[in-house]
């Protein structure tokens, strides 16, 4: 009796196989619910133009403004141009003027892209440009679509 006891002796390693499984599971939900957590973009049908894109220099902040097909504007701020947290207000192109004065009185090395809708009004975007000027925009992206 005493030599089946000294075969059995207890174990003193960790089971890793469940934290394993749990980790897998908690992999798979945040895969699922990652892509739902991104914030919601303005609506906005660009042209499709043949174009390449330009270099990325320099990490910058940027700046995006949208213009609806119905001559809403948005603002974006982020890294990238068609991310970032959207503006739910409409803005006049006075306003836009001294908003983005703001912004570059803070960071002199922002720049700034125009979103364009496909059916927007010509003069809307025209005039945003031209607000975006006066707020002392050097500097202009518009930013397309490939086709």
């Amino acid at each position: 009796m005493e030599a089946y006891r000294s075969r059995r002796k207890p174990k003193a390693e960790m089971n890793v196989v469940p934290y394993i499984d749990v980790m897998l599971v908690l992999l798979v939900i945040f895969m699922v619910t990652a892509p739902m957590l991104t914030p919601q973009h303005i609506p906005v049908e660009l042209p499709k133009v043949a174009s390449e894109a330009m270099p990325a220099l320099a990490p910058h902040q940027v700046v995006t403004l949208s213009v609806q097909a119905d001559g809403g504007y948005h603002w974006q701020l982020g890294d990238d141009p068609g991310a970032g947290q959207a503006s739910d207000t409409t803005f006049e192109p006075q306003d836009m003027a001294s908003q983005i004065r703001t912004i570059l009185q803070g960071q002199p090395d922002t720049r700034v892209f125009v979103r364009a809708d496909r059916q927007a009004d010509y003069g809307a975007v025209a005039a945003a440009v031209a607000a975006l000027q006066q707020g002392g925009v050097s500097q202009l992206g518009l930013l397309t679509e490939a086709p």
